[in-house]
């Protein structure tokens, strides 16, 4: 099968090797950095992608140098993409649970040139490999991240899978 498809055997086996591509929901909220980390190497993501508008964290680790340090320690990529991140002033309906009101608004933000930038740049990540985009909430239903998401399934049809 090798030589009619022209490849190497090495080729054609390091092809079935790899992971599937795709997108995973990520929130860090109740876990330690350690724990976190161990599941991303246990679902094999290559890239986190970072969608807080302001990426500190009171959660030790979890702050953009000391988590990018950890996760290149693990050998996995990171990346911020601020123009994602969901403003102060659209957090209280996800947090009240007017989410409905909460995601009307953030969709009405990806309209941005910088967030569709954003996008471009994570649908490209995760058609090559396999991306977590993180944020806190654990439940991403109560998370604009969900937003950030639909509309990456929307536009590439890859799968969504939640982190364990």
């Amino acid at each position: 099968m090798a030589e009619v498809l022209g490849v190497s055997l090495d080729d054609l086996f390091r092809q079935a090797q790899r992971p599937e591509a795709g997108l995973w929901s990520a929130g860090y909220e109740g876990r330690d950095i350690d724990s976190f980390v161990t599941s991303l190497l246990e679902a094999q993501i290559s890239m986190v992608a970072d969608v807080r508008l302001t990426p500190i964290s009171r959660k030790p680790g979890f702050s953009k140098t000391r988590l990018g340090h950890a996760l290149d320690q693990a050998g996995i990529a990171y990346t911020h993409l601020r123009a994602l991140g969901n403003p102060k002033d659209n957090r209280a309906p996800f947090w009240e649970g007017r989410i409905s009101e909460g995601r009307a608004r953030f969709r009405s933000l990806l309209r941005s040139d910088a967030a569709r930038a954003d996008l471009d740049v994570l649908a490209e990540h995760a058609g090559q490999a396999r991306v977590a985009v993180l944020c806190f909430e654990k439940d991403e239903e109560r998370c604009h991240r969900h937003v950030v998401l639909e509309t990456l399934r929307k536009r590439t049809s890859l799968p969504v899978s939640p982190l364990a």
